[in-house]
């Protein structure tokens, strides 16, 4: 039984991960950087742009479903904030999907797939 939704990507909500991690940081315009007095200026464009990295343990159906979601350039995601534990809504993009086999079994194998959701 789930008691807990890390993740719901294009209305799919997915199982629980093996391992979820949520980054937040903030975008700097070019214009930063050191002043002629040695002090740093940051000029932050967006602040709180959110980066996951997941992983999962799945069977080969689950595998299709993730892997579909490579294809498309914008997913609407429904994130578990761990500052708030609540679930937070926007638009992400897949990267560095990885697809690992774990186990042969007699249904097509246990596979583990990671990836990183990045903010637009």
């Amino acid at each position: 039984m789930k008691h807990q939704t890390y993740l719901i990507i294009e209305n799919i909500d997915l199982p629980l991960p093996d391992s979820y991690s949520l980054e937040y940081r903030d975008i700097e315009a070019d214009t930063g950087g050191e002043t002629e007095a040695g002090t740093i200026q940051r000029d932050i464009v967006r602040h709180k742009v959110a980066s996951i990295s997941v992983e999962f343990s799945c069977s080969p159906k689950l595998v299709k479903i993730l892997s579909g979601f490579t294809k498309k350039s914008n997913l609407k995601v429904k994130y578990l904030d761990t500052e708030t534990l609540e679930l937070k809504e926007t638009q992400m993009y897949i990267d560095k999907f990885q697809v690992k086999l774990i186990k042969d079994t007699s249904y097509k194998g246990l596979w583990e797939v990671s990836f990183h959701l990045e903010e637009y």
